[in-house]
């Protein structure tokens, strides 16, 4: 099992590396990532989000038990190790049932802390930043420290009971987004400041004292924090390396040494960089995964339209209709965070950077039209159509690196954005990434 304790020890002696996060529960996005992994000689880690997976399955039905059964699988089917592979749990805390008193959301929290530690999730972030029914709007840090304890302890007991494997580590702190992510015309995003990182590690290490969790601090990697990076629907918010020179400075003296950067998103490769550098060392990405994949499906569309438009044998490819269709019926996942006219809405389902049509690639019409697509581009497509609408996939073909299909192509344009992550990751004084 990879350990990320050695991240922390690199860092806090001043060796430059990092490790990204795949924040998808998407089987293409997670064959790509293991692909990814096995070309660069590297572990991977994968996260699921408390809302995605629970002890009652979440929006993806998955329990943490099921969800490590699933990449188990996808690991053997694509010939990855499943021992390379880090399992986290990303924002685990009372979030799903906030609109509880807080005493029995924190009750299913750290039922749900247990269930990930049971199922030998590895990587666990502790997230007790939200306010729950009849709490303050704006919590204390207090409360929210010694919440965050609570729920390690629950996550220990649990890793006494596994009785094997290695002890989980920690991630604590919280960026905490505006609702919905970014608003698009807002001039920037400030970084987290120094003052608070202090705060938020001395307020976290007591309470932990206080609850017999010394050993366990010292599994603590990473403090989430906002570096000044976000992203909206039409705009991406650069990381601005002297805005977050404060933030940086804080962290450089003291455990746990490094921070964990979410919403990296379409940030460029010098920034990711630059965030690896600036003791970022753990970056998140997820949606720009699914929405490379989905840029990918809608070229694969037009292709297939060249191909097969015209023949009366073939039916034509409706992948963007019943898409649309299936997100019209249900509205759920994109209603709250896409505003406007309607060919606003129309425009944002489809083509936000925020890419709400994520949650809808399991749906079983949508599953059924990617893989006709598939079946339509089977190939080997012509050299020219890949030229005209996936000029990156026709340079990789040429090169020998890419088999010239739908199926191939949608996995290179997950991959390319991996690649940047990848790269960003990898030690200054070595060849591997991470």
């Amino acid at each position: 099992m990879p350990d990320l304790l050695s991240l922390r020890r690199d860092r806090r002696e001043g060796r430059v590396r990092g490790v990204y996060a795949v924040c998808s529960a998407h089987p293409m996005v997670l064959r790509a990532a293991l692909d990814q992994g096995a070309a660069d000689g590297a572990p991977v880690l994968i996260e699921a989000t408390c809302n995605q997976v629970d002890q009652f399955g979440g929006y993806t039905g998955m329990t943490p038990a099921a969800f490590a059964a699933f990449v188990g699988d996808l690991a053997r089917d694509t010939g990855f190790d499943p021992g390379r592979i880090i399992l986290g749990g990303d924002h685990l805390g009372p979030n799903p049932w906030r609109a509880e008193p807080a005493e029995a959301a924190l009750a299913k929290a750290g039922d749900l802390v247990e269930a990930y530690v049971a199922a030998g999730f590895q990587k666990i972030h502790l997230d007790a930043s939200m306010a729950c029914a009849g709490d303050p709007a704006d919590l204390p840090g207090e409360t929210v420290a010694r919440r965050a304890a609570a729920l390690c302890l629950r996550a220990e007991a649990a890793f006494a009971r596994r009785g094997g494997g290695p002890a989980p580590v920690y991630v604590i702190g919280t960026e905490v987004p505006p609702p919905g992510g970014a608003q698009d015309g807002e001039p920037g995003v400030r970084p987290t400041s120094a003052g608070d990182v202090a705060e938020t590690l001395d307020i976290t290490r007591a309470a932990f004292g206080r609850l017999g969790l010394a050993s366990a601090w010292d599994r603590v990697i990473a403090l989430v924090v906002q570096p000044g990076v976000e992203f909206s629907q039409a705009e991406i918010h650069a990381y601005r390396r002297e805005a977050a020179a404060p933030l940086v400075a804080a962290i450089a003296s003291r455990a746990p040494w490094m921070y964990e950067a979410h919403s990296t998103d379409y940030q460029t490769p010098e920034a990711l960089r630059q965030l690896v550098e600036d003791r970022f060392a753990i970056l998140k990405v997820g949606p720009w995964l699914t929405y490379a994949f989905r840029e990918a499906l809608f070229s694969l569309e037009a292709i297939a339209l060249e191909l097969h438009g015209l023949d009366p044998a073939r039916l034509r490819p409706r992948l963007a209709e019943v898409l649309e269709a299936v997100m019209l019926r249900n509205p759920i996942h994109w209603k709250n965070h896409y505003h406007g006219r309607e060919s606003e809405l129309a425009f944002a389902r489809r083509f936000s950077l925020s890419d709400r049509s994520r949650y809808y690639w399991t749906d079983p019409e949508v599953v059924a039209e990617v893989e006709r697509l598939f079946e339509l581009t089977a190939g080997p497509l012509p050299l020219g159509l890949l030229s005209q609408y996936r000029p990156l996939a026709y340079e990789a073909v040429r090169e020998g690196l890419l088999p010239p299909s739908g199926r191939a192509v949608a996995v290179h344009a997950v991959r390319r954005v991996l690649g940047h992550y990848a790269a960003a990751c990898r030690a200054e004084s070595q060849g591997s990434p991470c």
